[in-house]
């Protein structure tokens, strides 16, 4: 280009305007480069001196731009187009530039926050060591370090916990796994890896004292837990079988366990499983989870602190498996003395010894019980108290527990041992002894009204003045002796309460009971009073809350010969209906129940059977003698003997087959005033188990055959059987 030509571009005014952007944005770089690298004095120089189309080549020249763009900037002959396209190369140097400092200054700000931390920490670590306290509390990794060394973990878990410890370190507590990791390795330092309570010196003596003060009656039970006990006094690291505890509720089978742990010396721990459907309650969730926790067994373990306690399974019977898993399959593991060496619980991860914990379970019933779990216990049946043993229990523990419970004592409220008797026998039937505990405690209630009314303000005065309330009046009427004393205005109404003393107390009469209680709820007439017709027979039947007395009511009408059957029956007794009917109607000629003519007893008419209390499901194979002796009754019109009662399952052809349960039914029977009850002959030797102060009011009868029961059942025998006149 001439001279002349380079000067009319230059006085182009869109020449001047792209030369004027082009020099700020490359003063804005060399600024930009000045303040990183503190150079540019030379390249200021040349922008102020050297003309503009040359400065694009000289700028250009020094970026980093590929080969193609260098071309088309070398191709470019038209001063305007040149400087356009220098002018966007700088631009876009310029703005790489601006994006790196920004993400420079976002590391060395994060870099500066921690550095910052760790500044002051070290100065925090100094101010201590200057002070002299540098126990180093707040460092919550360093304390955990120290609490897992102290923990005594076996050698291949502390190796597992130090990896994990190590993963702890590097990790900030702002990060997410943080906290999970944490809480595991916390659990794992407080877990009982070796730590054991001591067990003192066995005293079998002081055992047996021990269980008869806390538990009356249950010879049995105490013997059997005196013989375990024996057993670990030889052979201290003896693997003893799993006493499983089944019985109906409140007969005591929780506190048995609770003594067994006192009688060992050692802690006692109870897991219930009562409503448990989870298979991870028992094996624990995985890490993996949020919100995963160990097992019940782990986390029992972590708070009684010790690796030997006593472990309670309460309601080993109440688990139920859904798509969770089965809790009864898991206990396998818990139960096998060979397995629970390694029990492996999925939080923890690594194998924990359960082998020299004692386990004990409690279960109202044994059918819900898998037959696998069942095999690894030992089964001891606690059926539930006679009159007489509730009577005892009532006076030694139960009437004491429950006036203190109230803030009562023997000075204020006295049950004569007449009333105690009376409510057993008129408001309580059950196994266990907690309704008559509620019972005594309703008494307790009643007296602690009258007790509390003495805490009414009471005037005095420097004159004695006559005192005002229902209760000395109601004691003044009846002749009670009564304390007074003149008090100083000064003391408080407490005081006056402890001042003011009825030395006759409050004795529990039949009017009171009455009253507080309501009327009798059972009646020894009961049974002479249902079975007032033919067609009614006393069955005695076994309930997961004891042994029940069970009514069958059969009665005839028109009808073509159909059986009805009501009272909310399951499957098996309405077999047993189809069999006793079957059974009856195939001997009716031989039982004179019908002439030879006339074989069909069915002829024209409907049977109905019923089983009263028909909001309670009833099923079970022991109601087969009873529904028979009830069809007989129907149709000879003969009634059954008011006192007795039966229980036994029948095949079709007449053999009476034993039962279970039969110290349940048989205080069952004692209970409700029966004295004759038929069993099954195969059956006797299970009344080994019955207390004899039992059996001795009862008359035993035992049948191999129907006829055997129809024979006793009937006032003077079979009246259908042929009697010789000799």
């Amino acid at each position: 280009m001439t001279k002349s030509d380079m000067d009319q571009v230059e006085q182009d005014p869109e020449f001047v305007m792209l030369s004027r952007q082009f020099k700020a944005m490359a003063m804005e770089l060399i600024s930009v480069l000045e303040q990183k690298q503190k150079t540019g004095g030379r390249t200021k120089v040349l922008l102020e001196t050297v003309p503009v189309h040359k400065l694009a080549d000289i700028f250009v020249a020094s970026f980093e731009i590929s080969f193609e763009e260098q071309l088309s900037m070398l191709d470019s002959v038209d001063l305007k187009v040149r400087l356009l396209k220098a002018t966007e190369l700088v631009d876009r140097h310029l703005q790489s530039i601006r994006v790196a400092e920004k993400i420079t200054q976002k590391v060395e700000g994060q870099l500066s926050k921690s550095q910052k931390e760790f500044l002051l920490r070290q100065q925090m670590r100094a101010i201590k060591e200057e002070l002299g306290d540098n126990d180093d509390e707040d460092d919550d990794v360093a304390t955990l370090e120290r609490k897992m060394k102290a923990a005594g973990m076996p050698p291949n878990i502390w190796k597992h916990a130090q990896r994990e410890l190590r993963r702890l370190k590097k990790m900030q507590p702002q990060q997410p796994g943080y906290n999970s990791s944490h809480v595991y390795l916390d659990l794992l330092a407080d877990l009982p890896w070796q730590k054991a309570s001591e067990e003192h010196e066995l005293d079998l003596k002081a055992a047996k004292d021990h269980l008869d003060s806390d538990h009356y009656g249950l010879v049995k039970i105490k013997h059997r837990i005196i013989e375990y006990l024996a057993v670990r006094k030889l052979k201290p690291d003896a693997r003893g079988p799993v006493l499983c505890f089944v019985g109906p509720p409140g007969v005591g089978k929780t506190s048995l366990a609770s003594s067994i742990a006192t009688a060992l010396g050692r802690k006692f721990v109870r897991i219930s499983l009562g409503g448990v459907k989870d298979e991870a309650d028992i094996r624990g969730h995985r890490r993996t989870y949020i919100g995963s926790m160990p097992g019940r067994l782990i986390d029992g373990l972590k708070r009684v602190g010790v690796c030997n306690p006593v472990m309670l399974l309460d309601e080993i019977d109440k688990t139920g498996s859904d798509v969770r898993g089965d809790p009864a399959s898991a206990l396998l593991e818990v139960l096998d003395p060979e397995q629970n060496k390694t029990f492996n619980d999925h939080y923890l991860n690594v194998p924990y010894d359960l082998s020299k914990v004692i386990f004990v379970a409690t279960a109202n019933r044994v059918q819900p019980v898998p037959p696998p779990l069942l095999d690894r216990m030992e089964v001891i049946e606690l059926p539930g108290y006679t009159p007489e043993e509730k009577l005892n229990i009532a006076m030694r523990h139960l009437i004491p527990r429950v006036l203190d419970q109230h803030g009562l004592n023997f000075d204020f409220l006295q049950i004569p041992e007449a009333m105690v008797k009376l409510v057993i026998q008129r408001y309580t039937r059950e196994a266990g002894v907690r309704n008559l505990e509620r019972n005594l405690a309703a008494i307790a209630r009643a007296a602690a009204v009258r007790v509390a009314e003495r805490e009414h303000a009471i005037p005095l005065s420097k004159d004695v003045q006559q005192i005002a309330s229902p209760l000395l009046e109601s004691r003044l009427a009846d002749g009670a002796d009564v304390e007074m004393e003149i008090i100083p205005m000064g003391v408080n109404n407490h005081d006056i309460s402890q001042a003011l003393r009825i030395t006759s107390p409050l004795v529990v009469d039949e009017a009171m009971l009455e009253k507080v209680l309501g009327p009798p709820r059972y009646d020894d007439r009961e049974t002479a009073d249902r079975i007032a017709t033919p067609g009614i027979s006393v069955g005695l039947v076994w309930t997961a809350f004891g042994g029940e007395v069970q009514f069958v009511e059969a009665t005839a009408m028109v009808g073509k010969g159909d059986l009805h059957l009501t009272g909310q029956l399951g499957d098996v007794i309405k077999e047993s209906a189809q069999i006793a009917m079957t059974w009856v109607r195939a001997r009716a000629t031989q039982l004179k129940l019908a002439t030879a003519e006339e074989t069909n007893l069915l002829e024209g008419r409907d049977i109905h059977i019923h089983f009263p209390a028909g909001a309670i499901p009833k099923d079970g194979p022991s109601a087969g003698v009873t529904l028979v002796t009830a069809l007989v009754s129907l149709f000879s019109q003969r009634k059954v003997r008011t006192d007795t009662a039966m229980t036994g399952e029948m095949t079709l052809r007449g053999s009476v087959l034993p039962v279970g349960g039969i110290k349940d039914k048989v205080l069952a029977a004692h209970q409700y005033g029966i004295k004759r009850v038929i069993l099954p002959e195969r059956n006797l030797k299970d009344l080994a188990e019955v207390p004899s102060a039992v059996l001795s009011s009862l008359e035993i009868l035992l049948a191999k055959q129907m006829e055997d029961v129809l024979e006793q059942a009937f006032e003077g025998g079979c009246p259908w059987r042929q009697h010789s006149k000799l």
